[in-house]
């Protein structure tokens, strides 16, 4: 298959939230972490500003728990991906699930440098892996 990334957006989105191949660098790996603590954000800001039972309260709310929800999902295809990078299984993502670890392997995982080079989950950093 080919390695280069694709040059549809969508497809990219897809693979980076929803897939478990491939490598992502630290930058990516954070980058996409705070886009999902903004949205996850936003939406339960909106859910405050509303008084009282109301269809928008029932709106917003319900976005937020769908987002909380699917960002369990997006979290770990990130760490699986992150721990690719510096060539470790995608079982060690599974520290993002341990209540106080986690905030230590968020951390952990933005800052420890990838490989430079080719590993055995992809040719580079911030790029599909083999299937």
């Amino acid at each position: 298959m080919d390695q280069t990334p694709s040059p549809n957006p969508p497809d990219q989105l897809i693979w980076l939230f929803f897939r478990f191949d491939g490598r992502i660098s630290r930058a990516a790996y954070f980058l996409a972490g705070l886009l999902i603590a903004i949205i996850q954000l936003f939406l339960l800001y909106r859910h405050v500003l509303i008084v009282g039972e109301s269809d928008q309260s029932t709106i917003w709310g319900t976005g937020f728990w769908t987002v909380n929800f699917l960002s369990l999902w997006w979290g770990f295809a990130l760490g699986v991906k992150r721990v690719h990078d510096f060539g470790k299984p995608g079982t060690l993502a599974l520290t993002l699930f341990i209540p106080i670890v986690n905030l230590i392997a968020f951390i952990i995982f933005c800052l420890w440098p990838g490989d430079g080079g080719s590993n055995t989950y992809g040719p580079r950093t911030n790029a599909r892996g083999p299937e």
